[in-house]
Protein backbone atom coordinates (compact mmCIF):
# COMPACT_ATOMS: atom_id res chain seq x y z
CA UNK A 1 0.00 0.00 0.00
CA UNK A 2 2.42 2.53 -0.98
CA UNK A 3 1.44 6.04 -0.44
CA UNK A 4 0.06 7.72 -3.51
CA UNK A 5 0.43 11.53 -1.85
CA UNK A 6 2.92 13.17 0.65
CA UNK A 7 1.80 11.98 4.39
CA UNK A 8 1.13 15.31 6.85
CA UNK A 9 4.24 15.25 9.31
CA UNK A 10 2.20 13.01 12.05
CA UNK A 11 4.55 12.16 15.30
CA UNK A 12 4.80 8.09 16.22
CA UNK A 13 4.00 5.71 14.33
CA UNK A 14 1.30 5.26 11.51
CA UNK A 15 -1.13 3.02 11.11
CA UNK A 16 -3.61 2.49 7.90
CA UNK A 17 -7.17 1.93 7.16
CA UNK A 18 -6.96 0.65 4.31
CA UNK A 19 -9.61 1.47 1.53
CA UNK A 20 -9.35 -2.22 -0.12
CA UNK A 21 -8.32 -6.35 1.25
CA UNK A 22 -5.00 -6.33 2.29
CA UNK A 23 -3.40 -9.36 3.68
CA UNK A 24 -0.57 -9.29 6.40
CA UNK A 25 3.29 -10.14 4.04
CA UNK A 26 4.16 -12.34 7.50
CA UNK A 27 1.08 -13.99 9.05
CA UNK A 28 -1.10 -14.06 5.67
CA UNK A 29 -4.10 -12.76 7.51
CA UNK A 30 -6.73 -10.68 6.10
CA UNK A 31 -8.52 -8.37 5.02
CA UNK A 32 -7.31 -6.17 7.92
CA UNK A 33 -9.20 -3.39 8.85
CA UNK A 34 -5.99 -1.48 10.19
CA UNK A 35 -2.09 -2.23 8.90
CA UNK A 36 1.37 -0.72 9.29
CA UNK A 37 3.90 -0.26 6.51
CA UNK A 38 7.36 -1.85 7.14
CA UNK A 39 9.56 -1.58 4.03
CA UNK A 40 6.34 -0.94 2.21
CA UNK A 41 4.87 -4.41 2.88
CA UNK A 42 1.80 -4.62 4.63
CA UNK A 43 1.50 -6.04 8.36
CA UNK A 44 -1.48 -6.46 10.85
CA UNK A 45 -1.02 -5.02 14.04
CA UNK A 46 -0.35 -8.30 16.14
CA UNK A 47 2.86 -9.36 13.52
CA UNK A 48 3.78 -5.56 13.84
CA UNK A 49 3.64 -5.93 17.70
CA UNK A 50 1.10 -3.52 18.27
CA UNK A 51 -2.06 -5.91 18.51
CA UNK A 52 -2.39 -4.99 22.11
CA UNK A 53 -3.57 -1.44 21.40
CA UNK A 54 -7.08 0.04 21.51
CA UNK A 55 -8.48 2.29 18.78
CA UNK A 56 -9.83 5.81 19.93
CA UNK A 57 -11.28 7.53 17.25
CA UNK A 58 -10.85 11.65 16.08
CA UNK A 59 -13.42 13.86 18.13
CA UNK A 60 -12.35 14.51 21.57
CA UNK A 61 -9.31 16.14 22.06
CA UNK A 62 -8.50 16.09 25.65
CA UNK A 63 -9.29 12.39 25.73
CA UNK A 64 -7.09 11.70 23.11
CA UNK A 65 -3.73 14.02 24.00
CA UNK A 66 -4.15 12.47 27.69
CA UNK A 67 -4.36 9.27 26.03
CA UNK A 68 -0.89 9.71 24.17
CA UNK A 69 0.49 11.19 27.19
CA UNK A 70 -0.59 7.94 29.43
CA UNK A 71 0.59 5.60 26.91
CA UNK A 72 4.06 4.12 26.32
CA UNK A 73 3.35 3.34 22.54
CA UNK A 74 0.57 4.91 20.79
CA UNK A 75 0.00 5.01 16.71
CA UNK A 76 -1.85 7.75 14.82
CA UNK A 77 -4.15 5.89 12.65
CA UNK A 78 -4.83 7.40 8.71
CA UNK A 79 -7.21 6.96 5.64
CA UNK A 80 -6.79 8.14 2.44
CA UNK A 81 -9.53 10.23 1.01
CA UNK A 82 -9.59 9.98 -2.48
CA UNK A 83 -11.83 12.44 -3.15
CA UNK A 84 -9.56 15.45 -1.26
CA UNK A 85 -6.36 12.89 -2.36
CA UNK A 86 -4.86 12.90 1.09
CA UNK A 87 -4.68 11.21 3.48
CA UNK A 88 -7.07 12.12 6.91
CA UNK A 89 -6.26 11.49 10.41
CA UNK A 90 -9.18 8.87 11.93
CA UNK A 91 -7.46 8.40 15.78
CA UNK A 92 -5.04 6.74 17.50
CA UNK A 93 -3.91 3.33 19.07
CA UNK A 94 -3.11 3.29 22.51
CA UNK A 95 -2.74 0.97 25.61
CA UNK A 96 -6.24 0.35 26.88
CA UNK A 97 -4.46 0.80 31.02
CA UNK A 98 -3.92 4.73 29.30
CA UNK A 99 -6.83 5.12 27.78
CA UNK A 100 -8.63 4.22 31.08
CA UNK A 101 -6.25 6.42 32.39
CA UNK A 102 -7.32 9.73 30.33
CA UNK A 103 -10.75 8.57 30.58
CA UNK A 104 -10.65 9.39 34.56
CA UNK A 105 -8.50 12.63 33.99
CA UNK A 106 -11.52 13.69 32.24
CA UNK A 107 -13.76 12.98 34.20
CA UNK A 108 -12.48 14.65 37.11
CA UNK A 109 -12.54 17.78 34.24
CA UNK A 110 -15.92 17.57 33.47
CA UNK A 111 -16.65 17.23 37.03
CA UNK A 112 -14.51 20.02 38.00
CA UNK A 113 -16.36 22.25 34.82
CA UNK A 114 -19.67 21.29 36.21
CA UNK A 115 -18.85 22.57 40.13
CA UNK A 116 -17.46 25.78 38.49
CA UNK A 117 -20.79 26.03 36.02
CA UNK A 118 -22.99 25.52 39.51
CA UNK A 119 -20.50 28.60 41.18
CA UNK A 120 -21.02 30.63 38.11
CA UNK A 121 -25.11 29.63 38.27
CA UNK A 122 -25.47 30.40 41.96
CA UNK A 123 -23.44 34.01 41.54
CA UNK A 124 -25.43 35.57 38.54
CA UNK A 125 -28.59 34.12 40.34
CA UNK A 126 -27.25 36.27 43.65
CA UNK A 127 -26.49 38.78 41.30
CA UNK A 128 -29.77 38.99 39.41
CA UNK A 129 -31.55 38.60 42.51
CA UNK A 130 -29.70 42.40 43.95
CA UNK A 131 -30.13 44.02 40.63
CA UNK A 132 -34.05 43.66 40.71
CA UNK A 133 -34.19 44.38 44.59
CA UNK A 134 -32.36 47.73 43.19
CA UNK A 135 -34.88 47.90 40.54
CA UNK A 136 -38.04 47.55 42.37
CA UNK A 137 -36.68 50.21 44.83
CA UNK A 138 -35.75 52.61 41.75
CA UNK A 139 -39.39 51.89 40.63
CA UNK A 140 -40.81 52.75 44.42
CA UNK A 141 -38.88 55.59 44.29
CA UNK A 142 -39.98 56.74 41.02
CA UNK A 143 -43.99 55.57 41.93
CA UNK A 144 -44.11 55.96 45.35
CA UNK A 145 -47.56 54.76 44.74
CA UNK A 146 -46.62 51.60 43.19
CA UNK A 147 -47.40 48.83 45.07
CA UNK A 148 -43.97 46.80 46.66
CA UNK A 149 -45.45 43.62 45.16
CA UNK A 150 -46.20 45.51 41.96
CA UNK A 151 -42.48 46.92 41.99
CA UNK A 152 -41.30 43.37 42.19
CA UNK A 153 -43.11 41.67 39.68
CA UNK A 154 -42.07 44.44 37.33
CA UNK A 155 -38.42 44.57 38.25
CA UNK A 156 -38.37 40.48 38.32
CA UNK A 157 -39.89 40.45 34.23
CA UNK A 158 -38.04 42.96 33.36
CA UNK A 159 -34.47 42.32 33.98
CA UNK A 160 -34.59 38.30 33.66
CA UNK A 161 -31.78 37.07 32.31
CA UNK A 162 -31.90 36.45 28.75
CA UNK A 163 -35.10 37.92 27.88
CA UNK A 164 -33.80 41.07 26.11
CA UNK A 165 -36.37 43.41 28.15
CA UNK A 166 -35.36 46.79 29.09
CA UNK A 167 -34.15 45.70 32.38
CA UNK A 168 -31.55 43.80 30.69
CA UNK A 169 -30.19 47.05 28.26
CA UNK A 170 -27.55 49.62 28.80
CA UNK A 171 -30.30 51.93 30.40
CA UNK A 172 -31.29 49.48 32.22
CA UNK A 173 -28.50 48.17 34.46
CA UNK A 174 -27.68 51.86 34.52
CA UNK A 175 -30.83 52.19 36.26
CA UNK A 176 -31.85 55.02 34.38
CA UNK A 177 -35.26 57.14 34.93
CA UNK A 178 -36.24 56.10 30.78
CA UNK A 179 -35.81 52.67 31.30
CA UNK A 180 -37.31 51.95 34.92
CA UNK A 181 -40.58 54.21 33.92
CA UNK A 182 -40.76 51.70 30.48
CA UNK A 183 -41.00 49.04 32.22
CA UNK A 184 -43.54 50.00 34.39
CA UNK A 185 -45.30 51.77 31.50
CA UNK A 186 -45.18 48.43 29.61
CA UNK A 187 -46.80 46.50 33.07
CA UNK A 188 -49.70 49.21 33.57
CA UNK A 189 -50.10 48.81 29.63
CA UNK A 190 -50.94 45.38 29.94
CA UNK A 191 -52.37 44.66 33.42
CA UNK A 192 -54.28 47.63 34.02
CA UNK A 193 -56.16 48.44 30.64
CA UNK A 194 -57.53 46.80 27.58
CA UNK A 195 -54.69 47.07 26.00
CA UNK A 196 -54.30 43.10 25.11
CA UNK A 197 -57.89 42.92 24.42
CA UNK A 198 -57.43 45.21 21.82
CA UNK A 199 -54.33 43.65 20.31
CA UNK A 200 -56.20 40.66 20.08
CA UNK A 201 -59.76 41.69 18.52
CA UNK A 202 -57.19 42.86 15.55
CA UNK A 203 -56.22 46.72 16.63
CA UNK A 204 -53.07 48.24 15.21
CA UNK A 205 -50.59 48.01 17.66
CA UNK A 206 -49.82 51.80 17.63
CA UNK A 207 -53.78 52.41 17.61
CA UNK A 208 -54.19 50.10 20.90
CA UNK A 209 -51.49 51.81 22.24
CA UNK A 210 -53.12 55.67 21.45
CA UNK A 211 -56.68 54.70 22.84
CA UNK A 212 -55.31 53.18 26.29
CA UNK A 213 -52.98 56.20 26.40
CA UNK A 214 -55.43 58.11 28.82
CA UNK A 215 -55.43 55.31 31.47
CA UNK A 216 -51.82 54.90 31.49
CA UNK A 217 -51.49 58.67 32.08
CA UNK A 218 -54.38 57.92 35.22
CA UNK A 219 -52.46 55.27 36.77
CA UNK A 220 -48.84 56.39 36.62
CA UNK A 221 -50.16 60.08 38.06
CA UNK A 222 -52.04 58.17 41.14
CA UNK A 223 -48.69 56.51 41.64
CA UNK A 224 -46.83 59.32 40.97
CA UNK A 225 -48.43 61.78 43.42
CA UNK A 226 -49.30 59.64 46.49
CA UNK A 227 -47.11 59.81 49.41
CA UNK A 228 -44.65 57.47 50.43
CA UNK A 229 -46.62 56.85 53.55
CA UNK A 230 -49.53 55.71 50.95
CA UNK A 231 -47.83 53.03 49.34
CA UNK A 232 -48.92 49.62 50.04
Amino acid sequence: MAPRVTLPPLPGLLVFQPLKGRYCAECRRGPLPLLILEDGAPRCLDCADLGHLVFLPSGDTALTRRSREESTLSAVVVRFNRRKSRYERQGVLVEEEALARAERRCLADAEARRRRRVRDARRRAAHDTLFAQAFAAEIRRLFPGCPADRARAVALHASERGSGRVGRSAAGRALSEGAVTAAVVASVRHLDTPYDRLLMSGVPRHEARRRIAAAVATVLRGWTEAGLGSAG
